[in-house]
């Protein structure tokens, strides 16, 4: 009997390379991108015109592997481990 594994990965930064290390067959689903924008102002006594801008951006990507019963244990607690157990930033 095989179970599937379906996982939704949010970062900051491109995953692609993790994503290979993580689960390597799995089939690879791109989400639309979230973006935040926030103005901020300079100086808000002198200058109302002078502002910064700043974006966040969410990165997402859906992961789906069909593995056996056995195996599912196994690729569960991997996926469970923090990514600073990879050397992550």
């Amino acid at each position: 009997m095989a179970a599937q594994i379906r996982v939704v990965m949010k970062s900051f930064v491109s995953q692609s390379n993790r994503v290979s290390e993580l689960m390597p067959n799995a089939k690879k689903i791109g989400l639309p991108e979230s973006r935040a924008l926030f103005t901020v102002l300079r100086s808000p006594h002198t200058d109302k015109k002078s502002r910064e801008q700043f974006s966040m951006h969410v990165k997402k990507q859906f992961l789906e592997q069909k593995v056996e019963a056995h195996e599912l244990r196994k690729k569960v607690l991997l996926v469970k481990t923090p990514a600073c157990a990879w050397g992550s930033v």
